[in-house]
């Protein structure tokens, strides 16, 4: 490999070092659409920090069972889901009334 073709790979890979955590910093600072949790399938609901296949099947079983979702907070009921997921997923969700 010839010496120039090596000086830009290596600045690319230093631009991209140091540009990785810019792009994720404007990534969180963004305001992302708010998933609705009456209506978010268990798919989109494992894309949740800390919401696996389970937990995820059985937030949709509860909406099935018991109906839309009234408040976030009614996530508590949800086995698996306690005060510090609430915290961690909150910023994510919102509870939008099935005739919104």
């Amino acid at each position: 490999m010839g010496t120039q073709r090596k000086r830009w790979i290596t600045l690319v890979l230093v631009l991209a070092f140091i540009l990785s955590p810019c792009v994720l910093m404007a990534q969180k600072t963004e305001n992302p659409a708010k998933m609705n949790i009456n209506t978010a399938t268990v798919e989109e609901l494992q894309t949740l920090p800390g919401i696996g296949p389970a937990i995820a099947q059985r937030i949709v079983e509860y909406r099935q069972t018991h109906g839309p979702f009234q408040k976030v907070e009614d996530l508590l009921n949800v086995k698996g889901i306690g005060e510090k997921k609430l915290e961690k997923i909150k910023p994510f969700i919102e509870v939008v009334p099935p005739n919104e």
